[in-house]
């Protein structure tokens, strides 16, 4: 069965860096578009970096210029590198991946989630 691991989450200062990993396995063909988002306790999800299949990519306000959201085709996988890390951005991080399957049926996962803390 297809599915998208996430790993890269952690604990990180002020103005560390993280980068997340969400590797796709299974009978798939290839990734196309693939999106990050993340969830605060309390808060709702909200969308933080996308890119399409072709390549363009898109932030979040809070993130632009800081986040970069890149993708492996190769080895199926997608990534989000995150800089200049502030206690806001602490949150469960999750990747969505428009999946092309053997089949050539098109379908959307989900990683499993990964912890984020900034904190001194």
């Amino acid at each position: 069965q297809v599915q998208l691991v996430e790993s890269g989450g952690g604990l990180v200062q002020p103005g560390g860096s993280l980068r997340l990993s969400c590797a796709a396995s299974g009978s798939i063909s290839s990734i196309n578009a693939m999106r990050w988002y993340r969830q605060a306790p309390g808060k709702e999800r909200e969308l933080v970096a996308a890119i399409t299949i072709g390549g363009s990519t898109n932030y979040a306000d809070s993130v632009k210029g800081r986040f970069t959201i890149s993708r492996d085709n190769a080895k199926n996988t997608g990534y989000l590198q995150m800089n200049s890390l502030k206690p806001e951005d602490t949150a469960v991080y999750y990747c969505n991946a428009l999946i092309l399957l053997m089949t050539y049926q098109l379908r959307a996962y989900w990683g499993q989630g990964t912890q984020v803390t900034v904190s001194s």
